[in-house]
């Protein structure tokens, strides 16, 4: 979809007003690439801003979505999920997008590296891992070391994939070792394995357990604790939207967006 974003041309007697700000004041607060041309006030976010963020975020983002939507008439957020590494690679490779909420901070890099993000991005929340098991928990499994017993089919998300790495790191950490019978591509993915009983667990984030409801059993497990991943969200360089895009971080940000993110069960950041 075509957005149209808010951009201020420079105003030959924008320094001499910023600068008797500054005398009276002690500071300048309005920003160039935030102001409208026409009165110099903040510009409102208007049409659709695109919204890259990792599958696991998908609940809260869509509530957050909704509400932006609500409190900015004539904007649209407009989502991509998915795995990070995924989402990472389509913006490097040019992909359009004005927002990137990633799962882990080597994800995040990924961008940073290729020059793709505006400025250093910022840790919103963190997210804990948990066993997802079959509702009512049949095969019994209460710690990490239950998964490797024989017989239990079990599924993790890829390796390269934050929830993966994050797995791996908890494993790694109890000295154990696990063969999995499939490895997804996405947090959603391995859930979804055992929502329609292809698996007997899955190690996934605490709140797509949550998210899940009545389809799945949680059971936490101390391991989980040394493999907490930062969640990080950046303005991208390329942005088409960039005025709505920074009103939609804000929100991410802001207490009401915390808020939003705490009830789906994720950490402060």
């Amino acid at each position: 979809m075509t957005s149209t974003a808010h951009r201020r041309h420079p105003v030959p007697q924008a320094a001499g007003v910023c600068a008797a700000a500054l005398l009276l004041l002690g500071a300048c607060s309005s920003s160039a690439s935030d102001a409208d041309p026409g009165t110099g006030s903040p510009a409102k976010p208007s049409g659709t801003v695109t919204v890259f963020a990792a599958a696991s975020l998908q609940e809260s983002f869509t509530a957050l979505g909704k509400r932006f939507e609500k409190e900015h008439p004539g904007t649209e957020v407009s989502f991509s999920f998915g795995g990070s590494d995924s989402l990472a690679a389509g913006i490097t490779g040019g992909a359009p997008a004005d927002v990137f909420a990633a799962a882990s901070p080597r994800t995040m890099k990924v961008v940073t590296d290729k020059g793709d993000a505006v400025g250093t991005p910022v840790t919103f929340v963190r997210n804990q891992l948990e066993i997802a098991t079959l509702p009512g928990n049949p095969d019994r499994i209460t710690s990490l070391k239950d998964l490797t017993r024989p017989g239990v089919k079990v599924v993790l998300c890829a390796k390269e994939v934050p929830c993966g790495a994050a797995a791996q790191k908890a494993l790694h950490s109890g000295g154990l070792t696990l063969t999995p019978v499939s490895y997804e591509q996405d947090v959603k993915g391995a859930l979804t394995k055992v929502e329609l009983k292809e698996a007997d667990a899955a190690v996934v984030y605490r709140t797509d357990v949550k998210a899940a409801g009545a389809k799945v059993e949680g059971v936490e497990f101390p391991e989980s604790a040394k493999a907490v991943n930062d969640y990080p969200i950046a303005l991208l360089r390329n942005a088409s939207n960039p005025t709505a895009a920074k009103a939609f971080i804000a929100l991410v940000r802001s207490a009401q967006g915390q808020k939003v993110l705490a009830e789906a069960g994720f950490l402060k950041p």
